[in-house]
């Protein structure tokens, strides 16, 4: 989703009292409020194929899958995002009795918009690497077929990449998979042939 940095510094506290008030979403990074904007059509389609093709696979098995108005809470207060799926397949643990705030996803997944790739690649990246549950962190662009599979090994975060539609993706954290032709289902994206035909022009 979209993200607007706004000048507003709150407390942990003073955040998750405002934001359980408000009727738009804003992040929380040490301090500092992220509005957030509405999401485009592509956006949109890529997040709720994942979710859908998620469901299917964990549904039985007793994982649950999250949208992207559950709030995960990062450190005890120090950052609070919404990505765009998270999972759990142990059960859901939150960090008050409100019920509103995950803290034990073990897969994350952003879609990524022109107006918040710099941000979800650096310190969101950071901060959700930092979440001690999370073993899989995904970021999925949106204007074409590209996704970044971040894998929990040890200590170190491995990296792989998947650029065709023919990929499938493997969460082996939960045993899942992602046909990326799934999670592009619908969605119109610029080819070479179309960019080369546009340049032409």
């Amino acid at each position: 989703m979209s993200s607007i940095a706004a000048r507003t510094y709150l407390t942990p506290a003073e955040y998750i009292a405002a934001e359980r008030k408000a009727t738009l979403k804003s992040e929380y990074l040490s301090g500092e409020i992220v509005a957030m904007s509405g999401a485009s059509n592509e956006h949109n389609l890529i997040t709720v194929n994942t979710l859908n093709v998620l469901y299917n696979q964990l549904a039985d098995r007793g994982c649950r899958v999250y949208a992207s108005d559950m709030r995960v809470g990062i450190g005890a207060g120090v950052s609070y995002f919404y990505p765009d799926v998270a999972v759990v397949c142990d059960e859901p643990r939150f960090e008050d009795d409100a019920f509103d705030i995950l803290i034990n996803p073990i897969v994350v997944i952003e879609v990524l918009s022109p107006s918040t790739e710099a941000y979800d690649r650096g310190e969101k990246s950071v901060r959700y690497r930092q979440l001690e549950p999370l073993q899989e962190y995904l970021l999925i662009s949106q204007d074409r077929v590209h996704v970044e599979h971040y894998l929990r090994q040890g200590k170190q975060w491995v990296l792989s990449e998947f650029s065709t539609l023919e990929d499938v993706l493997s969460l082996v954290s939960i045993g899942a998979e992602l046909p990326l032709r799934q999670v592009y289902r619908f969605v119109e994206l610029e080819t070479a042939a179309s960019i080369e035909t546009a340049r032409s022009v």
